[in-house]
């Protein structure tokens, strides 16, 4: 039996820095207006911004669109990665 891997999928796209959508969301570590830490399929991403809040999510499917003022981008160090003990905010923080 061949076992089938899904290849890992993940995108982005950002609308006048308004509207960003997301595809290969694993999970939302946390969020507020301010900033959302995400899980995705190639590593952590936080976004930063203003007025950031959810216009949609469904983690069945991998996707999550959020709206607000975007000002900020970045993945977590894919180096660091979780078996070095650290949970995400050990990361963010080293």
């Amino acid at each position: 039996m061949i076992d089938h891997v899904k290849p890992k999928q993940h995108s982005l796209n950002m609308q006048n820095r308004k509207q960003l959508d997301i595809t290969g969301v694993l999970n939302v570590e946390s969020f507020d207006n301010e900033e959302f830490l995400l899980k995705t399929e190639l590593g952590h991403l936080t976004i930063r911004g203003q007025n950031l809040h959810i216009k949609n999510l469904s983690l069945e499917e991998g996707l999550l669109s959020i709206e607000g003022h975007v000002s900020f981008l970045a993945y977590l160090d894919p180096g660091s990665s979780s078996k070095s003990g650290k949970g995400i905010l050990g990361k963010l923080f080293k």
